[in-house]
């Protein structure tokens, strides 16, 4: 018998992680900070450094009952952290249906997400980089605050 992977566009829970994605963020940071590593058991108080943001995403309502089909976000809530020996990893949080309040089930733009870590990671490597572009906020999230980086 074969074990089932899970299909992320399917599974509903609070949050995800992407190691499936290393390489990429691999790819985009290793010529200028080197080789880096995924690390899927760090928790915010192993972390040496700490950053929230934003990724975008698609969300869907799958309780029958409910008549909100599916929503896109581009604030899409990820905390990313720093670890020693050049590790690193990134939670991307759910988010629930506004009309009856069930957990949606998510799908990553992964480019957004290979976008912002890759950028944080270089930031935090104390290289100079254009700021990433941000949109003015409207809609939903407009009130929405991250905390930003920490140290500890």
């Amino acid at each position: 018998m074969t074990k089932k992977i899970p299909n992320l566009a399917t599974e509903m829970r609070t949050f995800f992680m992407f190691p499936r994605l290393h390489q990429r963020v691999s790819d985009a940071v290793s010529k200028k900070i080197g080789p880096i590593l995924f690390n899927k058991k760090g928790r915010d108080k192993d972390a040496i450094e700490t950053y929230s943001t934003h990724v975008m995403g698609r969300f869907e309502c799958k309780k029958e009952s409910c008549n909100t089909k599916g929503w896109s976000s581009k604030m899409v809530a990820i905390v990313i952290r720093r670890f020693t020996e050049q590790k690193y990893n990134a939670v991307v949080f759910n988010r629930r249906c506004k009309s009856c309040n069930t957990l949606g089930t998510f799908r990553l733009d992964e480019n957004s997400y290979i976008e912002r870590v890759s950028y944080r990671l270089i930031k935090w490597a104390g290289l100079p980089q254009e700021q990433m572009p941000f949109e003015e906020k409207t809609g939903p999230h407009t009130n929405v605050t991250f905390v930003r980086a920490r140290k500890h």
